[in-house]
């Protein structure tokens, strides 16, 4: 700062020079610079100098300069300055103010273009006070005096929003009232503002009850008190300024540190007396001798003026302290107690937290152990109210430093920047945490979620999860401005979150989760005007109104709901909005949980009535059609708004909707009174609002199938259709009789039982129209066999029915419906066609065919079946149609039913076949021991080399994730593509990967693909992918059948007549060890698939197999043993 003129002269100007070159970079203009006070932003942004009076006044100014040496902004300061230092952050100013009686520390800060003055602090004009910022932690003051007392003041930003959403912002001696809730005013501009009688240093706010209630203490001393009127009163308060007097006290209450309320009349604060910056040694009059130190004071508060409705309570007040207790630690903070009535929550400097209770002081020990303390001291503390109602808690959550955010003795985030909280107003019971992170992101957190231990998976630890691939449904918000913080919630319906960015404005952002929330509250307290409200002005889907409850419930409810809305605009657009899916479990499933079974049961006395049926939409529009015929007067809105229901319903009801409109048009026609016609529109209006609703050929076929040529010519002309397409067709339906004008115009509609009908009753006449209606549409044969009665009449349709189903391939049915028409040629055929050897015998008995015609075709039935392998079925007919009994033994022999072929053979008394059926059970028994010993051992070498690929699968698993885990310094997207690929290649994974070039192959390339690898299932391909899978599919499918059990069994009991011991023997011992050994296996290999490891001393096949045989030895699955072979070993 230099002389303009000389060193006497009273103007001066700056200069900036470069450190290094030392050359003249700037200067400003001459000022009257007051003394030499000049102090420069650590940013390097500003320089701050003390003015004298501009224009004539006599009051300093605090003037900003650029580096370029213009001016950039100044506020007044009503004393002389004798200091000005700037934080480390340069975001808060502090100077030294010389005052008439006292010196003062004053603190300013800069927001939206504005200087507040947010603090200050006295001292005595003896005490010659200084300060300095601390170089490090930019929120704390260290102040000292000649006296030796130094004073250390830690300083935190509080935000004064109170709970039904009104700001409240310090200026000096003023506080300026803002009601967010009603317009989202950013400072410095406000509603109205509260006058104090001088520098106001902190408030309290109280808002319970219907009441709203300001404590603000000054920087004198002083405690004053405001009540505010109710919320809906304060438009006319706009732009006034109200003084608040001191309230009346016989007592100083010191410097008062922190303040809050216990109730709408008590007050604690903590205040320090003794010391060279305490209130008390202004206040010589009240001041209270030998009090030094810190105290904890109850203050009792009464007011003597009555509360005048709609005007703020600013004097009158009388204050006392009713109880005082020492304090031997310093005090972080206190928080009421939501919970219990006239009581508070101290926290002390090392997060230890005492409950403080009314009249009785700190009850220590008192707490529960979750209520004890925060791992840190947290500044910022706040207690919620959470629980559902009569079950309700307080939960203390607490805010660090370092950016912890606390609930109770745990750690909910380790990056929180600033944290509120959200309640629905139903019980003041706190549901959601709203917090920002220093990532600027914004949390709405579920409260039930903090106590279930759900974070972590839900909401990814609060921090930003870096991906390629966004995530479908974020559980964040992303805050647009850096540095953003939550300065307020509207709680209730309003359903918004208010954040402050670091230059000064304020924004408002609806989240859906909360939103949602809000909508769905409304919905179970059944307010639904209030929930249609906030879908429309939110742009929610309007189907979460019938969702969440479920539409079988809100059917039941939609009266109630039509006589909420009264307002037929917007049941219109709801009624338009309504879809057949459940969008709580689609779009919003990620915001709002499915509501639990009771929900319905809550909002219904009764519960839900079973007669509902029909799908949403249509059953929905239904329900509100009735409701607004039941309880919204007639008018032509009304009349829409029901067209509309039917319009929109699933399918959409035209026929219905024209009836409607035939009736309107009716009364046009026949001139009925003026008065009832006002209640209903035009015809015309209401024909075009179906047409807008609805397609328009779909609406003029429905005219047609009301059968009124009038009002399809009518829907034709107001659809703008080509008079030249449907004039000659209607004037040619027109001159036909009735019931052809019918079924003709059934026939365009394609409602063919209709038509069948109508053309049936037109008479005999018309008999070939019905059979070619019907042979056309085949699924009219059971209407037709009802229509027409008598034999003569009935049997062209059953023949032409089975005909069809002839062609169709249903020969059972078709043969079953010739037989009814005694048609028995095509019977026969019918039967035959599906091999039905019984049914042909049958019919042939019925044609009384010749013995020899009945032979020849029995022989031909026999070949048959025996080409269709079917020996059994073959040889019934050899021994009861043919009288063969050495064909009909041999195909028993085929068929490998050894014991009827024993009877067969005694019955008919042929001794000669004996030996023949005996060496054919030797043979038989010998290959079936050779088959089961060749199987035991391919089961021991299927299950040696399935343990074998396992074993290798898993090593090489093992080794791929030691590599991954070494491999650190990869990206991670790359790292786990790499992974995915080499697994997918892997020759022991069950897994496919499709690379990019495979992608685009040809649809016929894959199908062919498919085809072939479906053809090759059944083989074992060694080093193949699927080879461990195959080998267990094998195993499974080598077990013994159900058909190969009961030939078993038939041929040891045949065996055992035929005195074959030894034989029957072996092949029951050797089918009974191939059985556990193939059981055995497949339960080894199910168990280790499904395990990381393989015991080589457990997994055995030896082992395995015990364990069969002890727990299903006896079980249905080895009932086909003779029990006098059974092995115990």
């Amino acid at each position: 700062m230099s002389d303009a003129c000389g060193s006497g002269s009273l103007l001066k100007k700056i200069k900036v020079w470069d450190r290094d070159s030392g050359d003249l970079l700037a200067s400003s203009e001459l000022r009257s610079f007051a003394g030499a006070v000049l102090e420069w932003m650590p940013s390097g942004a500003k320089i701050a100098a003390v003015c004298d009076g501009k224009d004539g006044n006599e009051s300093p100014s605090v003037v900003f300069f650029e580096r370029n040496g213009l001016e950039r902004s100044r506020f007044s300061v009503d004393s002389k300055v004798k200091l000005l230092k700037w934080n480390c952050s340069s975001d808060l100013l502090a100077g030294v103010v010389e005052c008439e009686n006292y010196d003062a520390v004053r603190i300013w800060c800069f927001s939206n273009n504005h200087w507040y003055l947010k603090h200050e602090i006295r001292y005595l004009k003896r005490d010659e006070v200084s300060f300095i910022w601390n170089p490090t932690k930019q929120l704390q003051l260290i102040c000292w005096t000649v006296g030796g007392q130094v004073t250390v003041s830690n300083f935190i930003w509080i935000t004064a929003v109170m709970e039904n959403s009104v700001a409240l912002v310090v200026d000096g001696s003023n506080i300026h009232v803002t009601p967010l809730s009603l317009s989202l005013m950013p400072p410095p501009m406000y509603l109205f503002s509260l006058k104090f009688s001088s520098h106001v240093r902190g408030m309290a706010v109280y808002c319970k009850h219907s009441k709203n209630q300001l404590a603000a203490f000054l920087s004198n001393g002083s405690l004053c008190v405001v009540e505010l009127p109710s919320i809906e009163t304060w438009e006319e308060l706009e732009g006034k300024e109200f003084s608040v007097e001191d309230s009346h006290t016989e007592m100083a209450f010191g410097s008062i540190l922190h303040l809050e309320w216990l109730d709408s009349h008590k007050l604690l604060a903590i205040s320090h007396y003794g010391f060279s910056h305490s209130n008390d040694l202004f206040q010589t009059s009240l001041t209270e001798g030998g009090l030094r130190g810190f105290y904890l004071q109850e203050v009792e508060l009464e007011c003597s003026e009555d509360l005048v409705p709609g005007l703020l309570t600013c004097s009158g007040w009388h204050a006392a302290v009713s109880n005082r207790n020492t304090l031997e630690e310093l005090v972080i903070g206190i928080a009421s107690n939501p919970a219990s009535k006239h009581s508070a929550y101290i926290q002390f400097s090392r997060g230890e937290i005492q409950e403080y209770v009314s009249k009785i002081g700190i009850s220590r020990g008192s707490l529960e152990q979750e209520h004890q303390g925060f791992s840190a001291a947290c500044p910022w503390m706040s207690v919620a109210l959470v629980g559902s109602a009569g079950l309700s808690k307080s939960v203390l959550f607490g805010l660090d430093e370092i950016g912890r955010l606390h609930a109770n003795a745990g750690i909910l985030c380790n990056n929180c920047s600033s944290f509120s909280f959200y309640s629905n107003l139903a019980d003041q019971v706190i549901t959601h945490l709203i917090l920002a992170t220093k990532q600027d992101l914004l949390f709405i957190v579920d409260i039930a979620d903090v106590f279930n231990g759900e974070l972590d998976s839900k909401y990814s630890n609060f921090v930003r999860i870096n991906s390629r691939k966004k995530e479908e449904n974020e559980s964040f918000i992303n805050i647009w401005e850096r540095g953003a913080k939550i300065v307020g919630v509207l709680h209730g319906d309003e359903a918004a979150i208010i954040l402050q960015t670091t230059r000064g404005n304020l924004e408002c952002i609806c989240p859906r989760k909360l939103v949602l929330v809000s909508i769905i509250n409304a919905l179970v307290q059944k307010r639904f005007k209030d929930a249609l409200l906030m879908v429309r002005r939110h742009r929610i889907n309007f189907n979460v109104i019938v969702d969440y409850c479920g539409w079988q419930a809100f059917s039941q409810l939609a009266s109630e709901f039509v006589r909420q809305v009264n307002n037929l605009g917007y049941i219109t657009e709801f009624v338009c909005s309504i879809k057949n899916e459940n969008i709580i479990e689609k779009l919003y499933k990620n915001h709002i949980s499915v509501p639990c079974p009771k929900v319905a049961d809550v909002m219904l006395v009764g519960g839900i009535q079973n007669s509902l049926a029909g799908n949403k939409v249509s059953s929905v529009l239904m329900a509100v059609r009735k409701a607004l015929e039941d309880h919204i007067t007639e008018s032509p809105a009304r009349e829409l708004c029901i067209l509309t229901t039917l319009a929109q319903s699933d399918p959409p009801l035209l026929e219905d909707a024209l009836k409607r409109i035939k009736v309107i048009r009716e009364k046009e026609l026949s001139h009925a009174d003026d008065q009832g016609r006002m209640s209903y529109p035009s015809a015309e209006e209401a024909l075009k609002h179906l047409l807008w609703l609805a397609d328009s050929d779909a609406v003029y076929e429905a005219a047609l199938g009301l059968y009124d040529l009038n009002l399809a010519a009518i829907v034709a002309l107001n659809a703008q259709k080509d008079p030249k397409e449907f004039l000659p067709f209607l004037q040619e339906l027109e001159r036909m009789p009735t019931l052809l004008m019918q079924y003709n115009i059934d026939l365009r509609l394609k409602r063919f039982e209709k038509a069948l009908r109508h053309i049936a009753s037109a008479g005999d006449s018309y008999y070939d129209d019905c059979m070619t209606l019907v042979k056309k549409n085949p699924l009219l044969f059971p209407l037709a066999l009802q229509l027409f009665t008598g034999p003569t009449k009935q049997k062209p349709f059953l023949e032409a029915w089975g005909d069809y189903l002839s062609d169709e391939k249903c020969f059972e049915d078709a043969a079953a419906i010739y037989m009814s028409c005694f048609n028995l040629d095509k019977a026969l055929k019918s039967y035959r066609a599906i091999n039905n050897w019984s049914g042909v015998l049958t019919v042939a008995g019925f044609l009384n065919l010749g013995k020899d015609e009945l032979l020849h075709l029995a022989s031909e039935l026999c070949e048959e079946l025996q080409a269709l392998g079917k020996p059994g079925e073959a040889a019934k007919i050899a021994l009861e149609y043919c009288g063969d009994v050495n064909t009909g033994v041999n195909l028993l022999i085929t068929a490998r039913d050894w014991e009827e072929a024993l009877r067969v053979v005694f019955m008919h008394r042929r001794e000669d076949l004996i030996k023949t059926v005996k060496s054919a059970s030797l043979e038989c028994a010998s290959t079936l021991t050779s088959e089961y010993e060749e199987g035991l051992e391919k089961v021991g070498k299927y299950l040696a080399r399935y343990l074998a690929v396992r074993q290798r699968r898993l090593l090489l698993a093992a080794k791929l994730q030691s590599e991954e885990r070494a491999a650190s310094d990869l990206d991670d997207d790359a790292a786990s593509e790499t992974s995915s690929n080499f697994s997918g290649m892997s020759a022991y994974t069950t897994g496919t990967k499709k690379s990019s070039a495979a992608s685009m192959s040809s649809t016929a390339t894959s199908k062919a693909r498919e085809t072939r690898r479906l053809k090759k299932r059944g083989k074992i391909r060694p080093g193949s992918p699927d080879e461990e899978i195959a080998l267990v599919e094998h195993l499974k499918g080598m077990s013994l059948t159900v058909e190969a059990k009961r030939e078993l069994k038939s041929l040891l009991v045949s065996l055992m007549m035929f005195g074959e011991g030894e034989t029957c023997k072996k092949l029951q011992q050797t089918g009974e060890n191939f059985q556990l050994s193939q059981m055995a296996a497949v339960k080894l290999a199910e168990d280790t698939i499904s395990n990381d490891t393989i015991n080589e001393y457990a997994h055995t096949l030896e082992q395995y197999t015990q364990k069969v045989r002890n727990e299903i030895h006896n079980s249905e699955a080895f009932s086909w043993r003779l029990k006098v072979f059974l092995s115990y070993e």
